[in-house]
């Protein structure tokens, strides 16, 4: 069973940066096409990004596109949200997900992490 386990979320200000970590077991982010989601209050579940495909592209969502960034460290199994130019709107509940399977034009999500908390203040 693949597990995912985060790190690095925690209360910044606007403008800052901040990097999440999820540590897979289970199985490789060689071979798992991961992602990121997150839960924003008073909001449904969002897709945020996603990395691993056939060909390796990694996709983000419009309200993050040009300030997020995912990456791999194969050799520790670890993949990363680098975020950038945080706003307070990015305030949420990152959630890392594994083994993204294609539905139409979207994602199903096999594997779940418990989900970092990241606040944003003014």
């Amino acid at each position: 069973q693949v597990q995912l386990v985060e790190s690095g979320g925690g209360l910044v200000q606007a403008g800052d940066s901040l990097r999440l970590s999820c540590a897979v077991s289970g199985g490789s982010v060689s071979t798992l096409p991961m992602g990121w989601y997150r839960l924003r209050p008073g909001k449904e579940r969002e897709f945020v990004a996603a990395l691993g495909w056939n060909p390796e592209r990694d996709y983000y969502s419009d309200p993050v596109n040009g300030r997020f960034a995912m990456s791999k460290d194969v050799a520790r199994n670890l993949v990363y949200l680098q975020m950038n130019g945080l706003r307070p709107e990015d305030t949420a509940i990152y959630y890392c997900a594994a083994d993204l399977r294609a539905r139409g034009k979207t994602w199903h999500v096999n594997y779940w992490g418990q989900g970092t908390q990241v606040t944003v203040s003014s």
